[in-house]
């Protein structure tokens, strides 16, 4: 026996241990338990040594370390599973490394000293939080007012043993034994001694709970936790079928048509029954159907019912519009000019078509011919329409006629060297032109039946000019004077001498009365002028007869 332990029993023999507890110590399971001695205060200045033992599962008292006050290095007491996790600090804490749930013990640290020998016991406890919280055995989906098994909540290898509890939507789910079911258990391991609790949610969902959000919550004394499952899809059986036709406008015959059967089951049936015209298609995995190239006879009423009930069915009334146009004749049409033609025009629709007619692209009413001409050649197209239909037919009418020249003209160009004439013909075929003259710088056109010939000519003589007209149904001709341009040059100046010289005839004559009223003025006052001259130097006045101053008057007018 050591000098320590002869010493211990020396004074617990004088009775004077005292035992005082301490605060119980919290350990995180598999690290480092820290236990302090008499809660950490300071050891006394007369301390002789601490010793660290502990009690056992049978009550007994178990030796861990001793370390004397005047040695740095504990002595190791222990000699089972303790021996080589045990130590002490500078503080005198006894250390614990991988704590485990068979450390949850009393510990006693002892202190001795010269004066006391005291004792302080600590109670240990080790926590674990569940190394994992998941949901085992998914339901992949819920069904409509029938229990469904959602998953089972696994809190694994806690202690003390986890909480579970289940929440839809972030609200608590509340069993009630019907819609809500929940078995809880626990399991502990006995080799760890640690818990695993799992909770099983049995649920009866509605239409609602499509999209619902389903949680399973672990609550422990270190950590809570919370795993969310996935929304499920509500399955419940189809309680309304619809059969819709897939055309954004009216149907016209020739339409592709595509029917589509709907229910509002989940899963959507995969299945489905089409009845038309005492027919019935069954079509697999697919809710679709499609009418090629509907005819109007295909009008009427349509069915679908689901293949695994066809209790549940919808109809729909399906209208197929139509129009047919008949416009005779067509294509291409010959006529001579002054025969009738007789255009008809039938229509047969399932509404009320809008009938017009063009010509040549103008729009013109509908065209009667009782005597035809040149002019009711063109391009005619009948168009009737209705919603979603348009159709359309085209005539051509072709009216030939032998030629007629309706005008021939001249006129002098601007250079006054040249004549040109033209000549405007009606005919169908084109026309040719013959001119029974040379020219030079011909041009010519034909528009609608209406041809144009121009030519330019410098006539030496006064000619008579032809123009013929032909073409495969006859021919005409037509006549014009054309006078020679050099006669009409000198014509021009002849003309502007002649004008030339009558100016001057006419100043000539002016000047000679000019000149002649004078003289007879000078005359006069000569006269006049002697007869009052010699009155004055006789002294006799001038006296005349009658006879004598009508002769003299006479004489004046005269000159």
């Amino acid at each position: 026996m050591d000098s320590a332990a002869v010493l211990l029993l020396a004074l617990l023999s004088t009775g004077t241990l005292l035992q005082v507890w301490g605060t119980d110590v919290t350990a995180s399971y598999g690290e480092t338990i820290v236990i302090p001695c008499n809660g950490g205060a300071p050891a006394p200045e007369d301390l002789m040594f601490i010793k660290w033992k502990y009690v056992r599962d049978d009550g007994s008292l178990g030796d861990l370390l001793i370390k004397q006050a005047r040695n740095d290095q504990a002595t190791v007491q222990a000699t089972d599973d303790y021996a080589q996790r045990v130590s002490i600090d500078d503080k005198s804490n006894l250390l614990i490394t991988q704590a485990s749930l068979k450390d949850q013990k009393t510990f006693s640290c002892m202190v001795v000293s010269e004066a006391n020998l005291l004792e302080f016991p600590v109670s240990v406890v080790v926590y674990k939080k569940p190394s994992s919280v998941q949901i085992m055995d998914k339901s992949e989906a819920l069904q409509k007012d029938k229990p469904v098994t959602l998953g089972t909540c696994v809190a694994a290898d806690a202690n003390p043993a986890a909480t579970i509890t289940w929440k839809k939507n972030g609200k608590p789910l509340i069993a009630d034994g019907k819609a809500i079911v929940v078995t809880p258990s626990m399991k502990l391991d006995p080799a760890t001694g640690l818990s695993t609790t799992s909770s099983t949610l049995q649920y009866v969902a509605t239409k609602e709970d499509v999209g619902a959000v389903f949680t399973c919550m672990s609550t422990h004394q270190l950590v809570s936790q919370e795993t969310d499952l996935e929304p499920f899809p509500v399955h419940y059986p189809s309680e309304k079928v619809s059969l819709q036709v897939m055309s954004k406008g009216p149907i016209v015959e020739g339409d592709n048509v595509t029917l589509k059967c709907h229910a509002d089951g989940n899963p959507p049936p995969a299945s489905f029954f089409f009845h038309f015209k005492g027919q019935k298609m069954l079509v697999k995995n697919s809710d679709t159907y499609t009418l090629t190239a509907i005819s109007r006879d295909a009008a009427g009423e349509y069915k679908c019912s689901l293949a695994d009930n066809e209790k549940m069915e919808a109809s729909q009334s399906i209208g197929v519009s139509y129009l047919d146009l008949s416009v005779s004749p067509t294509g291409k049409v010959v006529k001579t000019v002054g025969d009738t033609l007789s255009v008809k025009m039938a229509k047969n629709a399932s509404g009320d078509a809008e009938v017009s007619w063009t010509k040549n692209g103008k729009a013109v009413k509908e065209p009667v011919f009782s005597k035809l001409t040149f002019a009711d050649a063109g391009v005619y197209v009948c168009e009737v329409s209705m919603t979603g239909i348009r159709r359309r037919q085209s005539l051509e009418l072709v009216v030939e006629g032998k030629p007629v020249i309706t005008r021939l003209t001249k006129h002098r160009a601007d250079d006054a060297k040249h004549k040109v004439l033209t000549c405007e013909a009606e005919g169908v075929p084109e026309p040719s032109f013959q001119w029974s003259i040379n020219s030079t710088n011909e041009e010519s056109s034909y528009v609608n039946g209406k041809a144009t010939h121009k030519i330019t000519v410098i006539p030496m003589l006064n000619l008579t000019v032809t123009c013929s007209v032909s073409n495969k149904l006859g021919e005409d001709v037509m006549t014009i004077n054309v006078s020679s341009v050099f006669k009409e040059e000198i014509n021009d100046k002849a003309s502007q001498e002649d004008s030339e010289d009558q100016a001057k005839l006419i100043v000539g004559v002016v000047a000679g009365l000019l000149i002649a009223a004078a003289v007879v003025g000078l005359i006069y006052w000569l006269y006049m002028k002697n007869s009052r001259q010699g009155s004055w130097k006789t002294g006799e006045k001038e006296v005349g007869t009658s006879e004598e101053s009508k002769k003299l008057e006479e004489n004046n007018h005269t000159v």
